[in-house]
């Protein structure tokens, strides 16, 4: 049995991954952290938590936590993982794996001094929809692949609420695109594997806060596949979409939307719909547990979301260096 521990218990946990944590073979939900000690008192209790404190130093040393599940803003994220990693328990960090690259690099480096491990929250290659895809694309169902193609974009998001945070750079590392952009570039590294070489550029074209709105990439894959991206979050309306396309044919799906994936050739197209689960990352959260348990492998690590990290830090460079 796995015993977590969460630091930063807020929306994201409540059914994301919170119940994923109690629900997953072999696992178990056992004290959870937030600043706030009255909101933490309050989530363990719905939650059936034992647990709760107001530091997160007292969960990390708590004897009946074996892992950290690390569910902060980015801004937080290094701080976190290198205090886990000193107590020797695995770290499973929320996405994007932090502020940078280079802070991601530290993190990776202080869990393999430690010798724990490093996961990280990139659910999307757990969820069944996406399984289909990777599937498809090992079976050869659209033949040679030659390229992909990302659309992303939505209307300018509300200066009001929580989620204010997402586009401080300071707190989020970045904008939208770091934020929900990271998703898809993960899930094109699980898809496809590795990108190789990237280059992009981003702007603010008219959003009133620091961060970048809009960022457009090309990239090409260690298989050799080309991709281009385009990410629009001051757009007149909601339009998102991948097409992966070969030699024999192209699989569109989205991100995120529950539309069903289509699989055309030149002479059949096949639509699947599959569901999210109710809680969205126990799939991924499962792969981690049976990981620590001896008897699995997990589907995403910190050795992968660096790569996504990477990437995106290339695509933005520019801006944050002022060069806009």
């Amino acid at each position: 049995m796995i015993r977590w521990g969460i630091i930063g218990c807020g929306d994201v946990t409540e059914v994301k991954s919170g119940p994923a944590l109690q629900k997953a073979e072999g696992s178990r939900l056992t004290a959870v952290m937030r600043r706030n000690a009255a909101l933490a008192e309050d989530y363990a209790k719905r939650h059936g938590v034992p647990r709760w404190y107001g530091q997160a130093e007292e969960l990390i040393a708590d004897p009946e936590v074996d892992a950290v599940y690390v569910a902060t803003p980015p801004s937080s994220h290094k701080e976190y993982a290198l205090a886990a990693a000193r107590a020797g328990k695995p770290v499973y960090v929320e996405k994007p794996m932090a502020m940078n690259a280079a802070e991601c690099t530290a993190m990776l480096e202080a869990c393999r001094e430690a010798g724990v491990p490093l996961y990280v929250a990139f659910y999307r290659r757990g969820l069944p929809r996406f399984r289909q895809v990777k599937q498809w694309l090992d079976e050869g169902a659209i033949g040679d692949l030659r390229f992909v193609r990302t659309v992303h974009m939505a209307k300018p998001l509300a200066q009001t609420g929580e989620e204010v945070w997402r586009v401080n750079p300071a707190v989020s590392g970045g904008g939208l695109f770091l934020d929900l952009g990271s998703h898809t570039l993960d899930l094109l590294d699980y898809l496809l594997g590795p990108i190789r070489d990237a280059s992009g550029r981003a702007s603010n074209m008219g959003s009133p806060y620091a961060a970048e709105d809009t960022v457009s990439g090309e990239y090409v894959f260690e298989s050799g596949v080309h991709g281009t991206g385009i990410w629009c979050f001051n757009g007149y309306a909601d339009v998102e979409y991948n097409e992966i396309v070969g030699s024999k044919g192209s699989i569109r799906f989205s991100t995120f939307e529950e539309k069903p994936v289509v699989l055309r050739t030149a002479d059949n197209e096949q639509r699947v719909s599959l569901a999210h689960p109710p809680h969205v990352q126990e799939p991924l959260i499962q792969t981690v547990v049976d990981e620590l348990l001896g008897r699995g492998t997990a589907l995403s690590t910190g050795e992968s979301a660096i790569r996504t990290s990477r990437v995106a830090e290339i695509m933005t460079r520019a801006y944050y260096a002022g060069e806009r």
